[in-house]
């Protein structure tokens, strides 16, 4: 099954403006580059609340799901 970028890409603005931010950089410098496996993770990602995801990209939680952790090593660098 092969996983629609445009919807993807939709989903990835976020209504946490920080978040918006770190989003609209990420899809700028990786988004055309990620692999099938790393969209179906980022498309898993992006099912959590904007609060939780914050929280992993900005440190203060850790992200305790193995195959999230290359997405948000990647926002965090945005």
């Amino acid at each position: 099954m092969s996983i629609n970028r445009g919807r993807v890409r939709w989903q990835c603005r976020r209504a946490l403006l920080e978040l918006d931010l770190v989003f609209t950089r990420f899809l700028e410098r990786h988004f055309d580059r990620l692999t099938d496996d790393q969209l179906a993770d980022l498309d898993d990602l992006l099912r959590c609340d904007d609060y939780d995801i914050w929280a992993m990209v900005n440190g203060s939680k850790a992200c305790e799901v193995d195959r999230w952790k290359e997405m948000v090593g990647l926002l965090r660098q945005t």
